[in-house]
C-alpha cells in the first residue's frame, strides 16, 4: 500500500509533463493575451479591436482607398519592443509587417496598409511584439522574417 502512494504522485507529474509537452502553438497565428489562439475571419465592414501582448490595435478596411487603417497603442507601462502589425487577406496575401518600431507606454502609432488586390472578401489582422524569435511577452514571432514577408508587402505611414 505504501509503494502506492509514492507511486501516484510520480505518475501524475508525468502525465501533466506529457500533456504540457504536447501542448504546442501555431506561430503563424495570432495569440490573444490570454494565449488562446484567435484566427477570427473579419467582414470587410467590420473592425478590429484587441489586445496582444499589450499592444492594442484597431484596425478598419477603406474600400475607397483599398487599404486598411488604425491604430496601434501600447497599453502597458513599460515599453514595448519592435511592435508591427501584419493584415492577412482570405486570398492568402500578407499585408505587412509594417516597419517595426518601439512603442512607449501609452504611446500611439497610425497604421495605414494598401492591398494592391481586390480580389478579397475577409480579413484578419494582429500586432507582433519582440525579436522575430520570440516576443517581450513569451510569444512566438515569425523566424525568417524575410521569408514570410518576402511577398506583397503593404506600407505603413506613421
Amino acid at each position: 500500500m505504501k509503494r502506492t502512494h509514492s507511486i501516484l504522485p510520480i505518475i501524475a507529474i508525468l502525465l501533466a509533463a506529457i500533456l504540457m509537452s504536447s501542448c504546442s502553438r501555431t506561430s503563424d497565428l495570432p495569440i490573444s493575451d490570454s494565449g488562446e489562439e484567435d484566427n477570427t475571419e473579419f467582414a470587410l465592414d467590420e473592425q478590429y479591436d484587441k489586445v496582444r501582448a499589450g499592444a492594442r490595435l484597431i484596425l478598419t478596411y477603406d474600400a475607397q482607398t483599398n487599404s486598411f487603417k488604425g491604430t496601434v497603442e501600447n497599453t502597458t507601462n513599460e515599453t514595448l519592443k519592435q511592435v508591427r502589425v501584419e493584415v492577412h487577406l482570405s486570398n492568402g496575401i500578407e499585408l505587412g509587417p509594417t516597419t517595426p518600431g518601439d512603442l512607449a507606454p501609452g504611446e500611439t502609432r497610425d497604421i495605414v496598409l494598401i492591398a494592391t488586390s481586390t480580389d478579397f472578401n475577409g480579413w484578419t489582422a494582429h500586432p507582433e511584439v519582440g525579436g522575430g524569435g520570440g516576443g517581450e511577452s513569451g510569444e512566438s514571432g515569425h523566424s525568417g522574417e524575410s521569408g514570410e514577408h518576402a511577398g506583397e508587402q503593404g506600407n505603413e505611414h506613421n
